[in-house]
């Protein structure tokens, strides 16, 4: 690689970080009650929590965090699915991991609401198990793209009907836990910053360390092994660390789909297929993108909202008849 190839994709990828934070002060700026710049710059940096500051700091500030780190964790979960299996078409939503997690976390949510802390962890078993079953049925000689997308989308429906099924249970709770299915950041609070925080930071550690490792998956397990590289063992650990951020987002907001689907295909575009460089790119894309589908989610219906799920689905589905178009899939 040359230097100044290296060079450029630093560079990018720090704008794109700008741009963030650029798109994190509009978001904790603008909504359905008009916040001045004066007022946002004391939300930001003081300690006072009386009128509009504390719509910011309670309300905005925990949801932009939450937007930020659900869109990094779908993203990176993207990448690293597309390098353990090779395939353009995996996504956390396609292979059901998304599906899975939300229905335990659903199943919690009206059984068992007092569990909270632990709660990504029962839906990263579920997404675990969900992405497993769509292995197994997608397995013949190899793991077909388009088989994949079929049982994923049996996983999907099935798993959605499971969903559906515990949430009539709810009782008058049904239609906040509707919406949250849909990917919602609404309800969202510090406490489930807390949460996701501490598992986001350990899955996407985990992410950046097993970079090296993406890198030879990517070659085919063929030549991994013949480069002395037990590719089945490191495969596992991938596909374990890309179900644990995708579940542990969709327990906090519900399902977001195409976002780890999109991201990396844009993100290799323009910094390549390097995933030292990948990785950290999809990160930053993918919280800007959430966090900008959140954000016109709110304005576009002012005081109405629309989830952010939704609004990713709107973008992201009709990406999805792209590539599926254009590439040759058998």
């Amino acid at each position: 690689m040359k230097v100044s190839d290296k060079k450029f994709k630093i560079v990018f990828i720090g704008a794109i970080f700008l741009v963030l934070i650029a798109t994190i002060l509009i978001s904790l700026k603008v909504g359905s009650i008009n916040i001045t710049f004066g007022e946002l710059i004391t939300g930001l940096f003081s300690g006072q929590t009386e009128g509009n500051i504390g719509i910011i700091k309670d309300l905005r500030m925990p949801r932009v965090i939450i937007a930020v780190l659900v869109g990094a964790n779908l993203a990176v979960s993207g990448v690293l699915l597309q390098s353990v299996i090779r395939n353009p078409l995996a996504d956390p939503y396609i292979t059901g991991i998304s599906s899975g997690a939300c229905a335990i976390t659903v199943f919690f949510m009206v059984f068992i609401p007092n569990v909270t802390t632990i709660r990504p962890i029962f839906g990263f078993l579920g997404g675990l198990v969900a992405c497993s079953v769509v292995y197994f049925m997608a397995y013949k000689k190899g793991l077909s793209p388009i088989r994949i997308v079929l049982a994923g989308a049996a996983c999907n429906a099935l798993l959605g009907g499971f969903s559906s099924m515990i949430t009539v249970s709810a009782g008058l709770g049904a239609s906040n836990i509707q919406k949250w299915m849909m990917g919602s950041l609404a309800t969202v609070n510090w406490s489930n910053v807390h949460i996701i925080l501490i598992y986001s930071v350990i899955g996407i550690i985990s992410a950046l360390a097993l970079s090296k490792v993406c890198n030879i998956l990517a070659l085919g397990s063929k030549n991994a092994k013949s480069l002395g590289f037990n590719s089945d063992v490191y495969m596992i650990i991938v596909t374990a660390v890309a179900v644990f951020l995708a579940s542990i987002s969709t327990a906090i907001a519900g399902v977001v789909s195409f976002v780890g689907l999109v991201v990396p295909h844009i993100c290799r575009i323009v910094v390549g297929s390097d995933h030292k460089y990948l990785i950290p790119c999809s990160g930053v894309v993918g919280a800007l993108l959430v966090l900008f589908a959140d954000t016109v989610g709110r304005m576009a219906m002012r005081p109405n909202e629309i989830p952010v799920g939704v609004v990713t689905c709107v973008f992201g589905a009709p990406f999805f008849l792209y590539l599926l178009r254009r590439s040759d899939l058998k």
